[in-house]
């Protein structure tokens, strides 16, 4: 299952009027765990910065300047995000809109509500009642933040991912014992990793001649009642 971390910063709150993304940090799951594959991109936002906007995240007008405009990278985000991946999001509203928004400027398709999961709805739910704010639970997982002195989209995508497999019960819900491969391993066209293929031939046992006489000595002794007698090969 390929699932994509994101996270924005803007230069305000009004999505459909003056205010523009000016970074997207995002990073690939697969599995619950991260590939190492991630998309970062910083933005001209084509305005001025207001100073409560850059007292969060620190972007300023120079900085920004000579960055492209986001037409120029819709593309490249949208063939990273591919076309079925769930878009994990803290406060996944806001960023939704945002990105929406840039998207229909640009000429683009805009990406399905449906597709967001939004972390915050899942920590509410989770801990009602506790504060659920990124910075609030990474303390509540002991996850370090200590890098965090202001917002940044990579940065918070980072932490966000970490935060959301504690949500979702930590590190390897589905029990997957193989981490995926890195940018190099063979993929399909939606990006997700080709299984390997099956060894040529089995793994020799490792139970020694003596273990297996000593086990079968004692699962006759357990009587015909015994599990391992119940459900032993004929």
């Amino acid at each position: 299952m390929r699932e994509i971390v994101l996270d924005t910063e803007t230069t305000g709150f009004d999505a459909e009027g003056a205010d523009r993304i000016v970074e997207i940090g995002a990073l690939e799951l697969l599995n619950h765990l991260p590939t190492g594959r991630t998309f970062h991109v910083y933005i001209n936002p084509e305005r001025a910065m207001p100073k409560e906007a850059f007292d969060v995240h620190g972007l300023g007008d120079d900085f920004l300047r000579d960055k492209p405009k986001f037409s120029a990278v819709a593309q490249d985000f949208l063939d990273f995000v591919g076309s079925e991946a769930k878009l994990v999001i803290h406060n996944a509203s806001f960023d939704m809109k945002f990105l929406n928004a840039e998207l229909k400027r640009a000429g683009h398709p805009v990406l399905p509500w449906s597709r967001a999961l939004d972390t915050v709805g899942m920590a509410r739910t989770k801990f009602p009642g506790s504060p659920a704010s990124l910075d609030a639970l990474c303390r509540r997982f002991g996850i370090d933040n200590s890098g965090r002195e202001l917002h940044g989209a990579l940065l918070d995508s980072e932490l966000l991912a970490e935060v959301y497999l504690e949500l979702i019960g930590g590190r390897q819900p589905d029990l997957v014992l193989d981490r995926p491969a890195a940018d190099d391993a063979p993929r399909d066209s939606d990006g997700r990793i080709q299984p390997r293929a099956p060894r040529p031939r089995a793994l020799p046992p490792r139970v020694t001649e003596a273990e297996a006489r000593a086990h079968a000595d004692f699962v006759a002794a357990l009587g015909d009642q015994a599990i391992w007698a119940r459900f032993a090969a004929p």
